[in-house]
């Protein structure tokens, strides 16, 4: 038996916009080795009840980290530190069966050690490759700004092409593959700001923040009742989906309807961009394919096999905020990505 619990919303998003994804409660059972139709869309909205045992206050990043799963794209987490981020992608990783490892991105860390490297074994006088913790479903590139560019770009084929090139020979990664970065966005005394090519790579940027009195209070009373983050079987975090759902969702999605007037609204509002005044970048070709794949992820999590505006306008900010860059002038008077996109959303007409 399940329950209807709040619904799941992504981002605060311009009014009108779709931001309703029923939840089921922990009680669902868990997942079965394949999927059907409708096994896919239940078990993956069980993904929040699941996550909320371990991880309270995050819902927004649970829809985004599920959405970008749905696309094959990557996220960049932004927040302060100790808003469980790590934590939120160790739970994720149990609650869909999926690998999960960690770098601590360091001034010294090099891109061996992510990719892994070529080892020379005394016993057979020849060199064999070691896999570096890339090679796993779940990468939690923790403070990723902190890193040289040469080792941010490490991570560039993985991202891409979902491979690793080491010596000339190109090496899988698992199926399915997701970063999840995370940076300070208060602290920049020792970082290495991400460069536009990178940060395009990201299908969504989440804004993680800080939780309100209630949320901190289910916080210290977990911790007072001896919930220890490192244990998450004690906490009662089980399997809920797995990857066959996730494929199974991939296949309906590619599946949905997209009329040609909401193509044409996807590319009216990022040719805006590119035409406000308070932008020295607007989104690129590549944001607007974005758009349109976190958008048809978000209809099918809404239960529809057809796109609306609103499924584009709830998907906005995420999917585009990291794509533009503010003008030195537009920056200085307080202007912020997300305004802009605000604006650009309430200045473009959307079909009917």
């Amino acid at each position: 038996m399940t329950e209807q619990t709040a619904p799941l919303t992504l981002d605060k998003t311009p009014e009108g916009s779709a931001a309703a994804l029923p939840a089921q409660a922990a009680t669902t059972p868990a997942a079965p080795a394949s999927s059907t139709p409708g096994d896919a869309r239940t078990a993956l909205t069980a993904l929040r009840a699941e996550i909320a045992k371990a991880v309270v206050g995050q819902d927004a990043a649970v829809t985004g980290l599920v959405v970008a799963l749905l696309c094959g794209g990557h996220v960049l987490l932004e927040g302060v530190p100790g808003v469980a981020k790590t934590l939120l992608i160790r739970t994720l990783s149990t609650a869909l069966s999926l690998g999960t490892k960690r770098i601590q991105f360091t001034p010294d860390l090099m891109p061996g050690d992510v990719t892994g490297s070529l080892v020379y074994d005394a016993r057979t006088a020849e060199f064999s490759f070691q896999p570096g913790p890339v090679f796993t479903n779940l990468l939690l590139a923790d403070e990723i700004n902190r890193t040289p560019p040469k080792t941010q770009a490490s991570l560039l084929e993985a991202m891409e092409e979902r491979q690793v090139t080491v010596d000339g020979e190109p090496r899988p990664l698992p199926e399915p593959f997701l970063v999840a970065a995370t940076q300070n966005p208060l602290e920049y005394e020792g970082t290495y700001p991400l460069p536009e090519a990178q940060l395009d790579r990201f299908l969504l940027k989440l804004i993680l923040p800080l939780p309100n009195r209630d949320q901190e209070y289910q916080v210290l009373a977990r911790h007072a009742a001896g919930f220890d983050p490192r244990d998450l079987a004690a906490a009662g975090v089980r399997p809920v989906a797995g990857p066959a759902h996730l494929a199974e969702a991939r296949a309906q999605i590619a599946e949905l309807t997209v009329a040609p007037e909401i193509l044409a609204y996807i590319v009216d509002l990022c040719r805006a961009t590119r035409q406000s005044p308070s932008l020295a970048m607007g989104v690129s070709p590549r944001g607007a394919t974005a758009l349109l794949g976190t958008a048809r992820a978000w209809a099918w999590l809404a239960g529809r096999d057809y796109v609306t505006p609103d499924d584009v306008k709830a998907l906005a900010l995420p999917t585009l905020r990291h794509r533009i860059q503010l003008r030195a002038e537009a920056e200085m008077e307080g202007v912020t990505p997300d305004s802009v996109i605000q604006a650009v959303l309430a200045q473009t007409p959307a079909p009917r």
